[in-house]
């Protein structure tokens, strides 16, 4: 399993360099067009080809430390039982939602997130909506385990839930940075009531999440989607880089009205989450041993996180 290992952390290393040198590319060489008449020819080519692909490597490797994560700590079985779900109920609602408006409002697409599915939404998009919706949902069913007694599918629905909120709030920075900024990546075609949101897309945000967990809970086995705190170092990492990436963006780009949603999405999303980490439970089944037992997983803490929560 060390080879998984590494791939993962490879990936993981990556993800967040590629949003710290897309954070570079948007908030300081953009606005200061001198310092791009000063790039090498080299220097000229890797910033072109930074903000035409930027957007979609950070998914794609964001994508992929999760998914061999999951393959890693908990088999294929559960990875399957989550990523096909989501990547197609998703896919479904961001095509639905660009040819009809429902349920997120009325928006489309800009270029810079890759090829788009029948010319409305880049592939990338439903595996942003995978991997960040993998590591709400593993954080929120985690600590229900450790918080309560409550019957099996009372913890699941709970889990559902808190998963949902989750995400949603990771979006209350994501969307004013990826629409409303100087550079973006999508638009709505109307103005939104909530800081240039319809509210409708919040509850778009909710209910998609809610549907694709909820199949994902109705394909697992048991607890196959808890683990203990030791174990959720890198979920909780990825939300918290997801999360500081909209936000330096919303706050750097925009007025200061945006400090509302990014404080809210503090709120209700950085804090349970890290709440999430802390409750999880010390020790439970080990991953994979309800799942096909092809390898044992490995510690995953991450040093950082602990000592600083100590």
């Amino acid at each position: 399993m060390q080879h998984l290992k590494i791939a993962e952390r490879s990936s993981l290393g990556l993800h967040v360099f590629s949003m710290a040198f897309g954070l570079g590319g948007l908030l300081i060489v953009l606005p200061n067009s001198e310092l791009i008449g000063q790039l090498s020819p080299f220097g000229l080519k890797l910033f072109g080809w930074s903000m035409a692909q930027g957007g979609v490597s950070y998914i794609l490797l964001g994508a992929a430390a999760v998914a061999l994560f999951a393959y890693r700590t908990l088999g294929w079985k559960p990875l399957l039982a989550f990523f096909v779900p989501s990547v197609l109920l998703s896919l479904s609602s961001e095509l639905l939602g660009t040819s009809t408006g429902f349920p997120f409002g009325a928006y489309h697409y800009l270029s810079g997130l890759g090829y788009k599915i029948a010319g409305l939404v880049p592939f990338t998009i439903p595996l942003s909506w995978f991997y960040m919706g993998f590591v709400c949902y593993l954080l929120a069913r985690s600590a229900m385990e450790a918080v309560t007694m409550a019957p099996r599918w009372v913890r699941q629905i709970g889990a559902i839930a808190l998963g949902a909120l989750l995400l949603t709030a990771w979006d209350l920075v994501l969307d004013p940075a990826m629409s409303q900024t100087p550079y973006p990546f999508w638009s709505f075609e109307e103005v939104g009531e909530f800081f240039g949101m319809p509210y409708r897309n919040l509850a778009g945000w909710i209910g998609t999440g809610v549907l694709y967990m909820t199949v994902a809970t109705a394909l697992q086995n048991k607890n196959q989607f808890v683990l203990s705190r030791r174990h959720l170092g890198v979920p909780v990492l990825v939300y918290l880089v997801n999360f500081c990436f909209g936000a330096t963006i919303t706050l750097v780009l925009l007025d200061s009205q945006f400090t509302v949603p990014t404080l809210l999405s503090v709120l209700f999303g950085v804090v349970p989450a890290i709440a999430c980490w802390r409750l999880a439970p010390e020790r439970t089944i080990e991953p994979r041993e309800n799942a096909d037992r092809d390898g044992v997983a490995e510690d995953l803490v991450l040093p950082s996180l602990e000592t600083a929560a100590k």
